[in-house]
């Protein structure tokens, strides 16, 4: 007997902590939390959710049905209610959306984007640097249409600091656009350096590859292939230059998640293994003199990634990358986080920083769970399980 929604929303738990003085957490509450909080506490009508997206200081919710809501910064009009709105401190529904079923949502540092089943687009919040792919800098309240996509479909959007990556999807063919700030080269569009750009332009060095997932953070942007090659460009990790077009991880090994932050990345392997790109500025991984040795990547030539310290036996569900924090989940459903502390996004009580994978304490209802995923802000971190 299959249970009822309502069943089904009773059994899910949303927690959330960090930073929160602008309305991120979603706790009605205006200020950080260094523990997680249950999120239902404080919204016990809150709809089944399927997935977050977190951005500088606000979260896009998808729902099970297709609807989103929205919640915290909204001084651009990233959270698409149609109006500015400063501190949004609890979720709310994005009304324009309505009449869409939406399917994949990405925030970016202030502006969000959203797409639906019939492979549509939609845009809303700082314009400044054309990443709004509208032809213009304007910002906007209101999601709207990105009509450069109008005739095509869009099956995921990925939004960084001040920059956005779309992939198309056509049976087995897929493209992959960029737009706004380029001048790290994270659009992917010329060998040049551009400052920005306001519509979309398809990439070169990925025309041959099918492409399963995008990813973009700060000034980076990332590829994941069918076949789990991971394509990484725009700014350059630990001290490598800036790339203008994607490269390959020369890696023997096959991933199938990748997630951004400002400084550094995450891969996680079809075995469970989790390996980093950056590592070394402040609150990632500090005092890697202290650290055991990371362990390298056969054949790897281009760049420096390492194997994380402090995982070895342990298989990992699902992992996520903040500005200089980093989350894991266990197979077990544990939550692990390290990285910067400041605000408490790593969920230990304090603000200290951590330079190896250390538990949180969620409660039995989210170790206990069936399934949990993690997601991550700048500096925040939210953790929502599945039955």
């Amino acid at each position: 007997m299959e249970e009822d929604e309502g069943e089904k929303e009773a059994q899910q738990r949303i927690w959330s902590w960090g930073a929160g003085t602008e309305g991120q957490l979603g706790t009605k509450r205006l200020h950080d939390e260094h523990l997680p909080q249950l999120l239902l506490h404080q919204q016990p009508s809150l709809p089944s959710i399927s997935s977050l997206a977190c951005g500088g200081a606000h979260v896009i919710a998808l729902t099970s049905s297709g609807k989103v809501m929205s919640w915290g910064r909204g001084n651009s009009g990233q959270l698409g209610y149609g109006e500015i709105v400063n501190n949004a401190l609890c979720p709310k529904t994005v009304t324009s959306l309505d009449a869409y079923v939406i399917t994949h949502v990405s925030a970016g540092w202030s502006h969000s984007a959203f797409v639906s089943d019939t492979g549509c687009l939609f845009t809303c919040g700082d314009g400044s640097f054309g990443q709004l792919g509208h032809g213009d800098y304007s910002s906007r309240c209101t999601p709207f249409k990105v009509s450069f996509f109008a005739s095509q479909h869009v099956a995921q959007v990925a939004c960084g600091m001040r920059h956005s990556l779309v992939l198309l999807q056509d049976g087995s063919l897929n493209q992959v656009y960029g737009f706004g700030s380029g001048k790290r080269g994270q659009l992917g569009v010329s060998k040049d350096k551009i400052k920005s750009i306001n519509l979309p332009q398809v990439m070169s060095g990925l025309e041959d590859v099918e492409i399963a997932q995008i990813a973009a953070n700060g000034d980076h942007s990332a590829a994941l292939s069918v076949d789990g090659h991971l394509y990484t460009w725009g700014r350059g990790f630990k001290g490598f230059e800036d790339a203008h077009s994607p490269h390959c991880l020369n890696s023997t090994l096959n991933f199938r998640k990748a997630t951004l932050g400002w400084n550094h990345a995450l891969a996680l392997t079809d075995e469970g293994e989790v390996y980093m790109l950056g590592g070394n500025h402040p609150g990632v991984l500090s005092d890697l003199q202290n650290m055991n040795p990371a362990k390298q990547i056969p054949d790897l030539r281009e760049v420096n990634l390492e194997k994380v310290a402090g995982l070895d036996g342990i298989k990992i569900a699902d992992i996520a990358t903040g500005a200089e924090h980093s989350v894991v989940v266990t197979e077990n459903g544990e939550v692990k986080t390290w990285g910067w502390g400041e605000h408490g996004q790593l969920g230990l009580g304090n603000t200290c920083d951590q330079i190896s994978p250390v538990t949180v304490n969620c409660s039995q209802d989210l170790n206990e769970a069936a399934s949990v995923r993690v997601y991550c802000g700048s500096g925040f971190t939210f953790a929502l399980t599945m039955p």
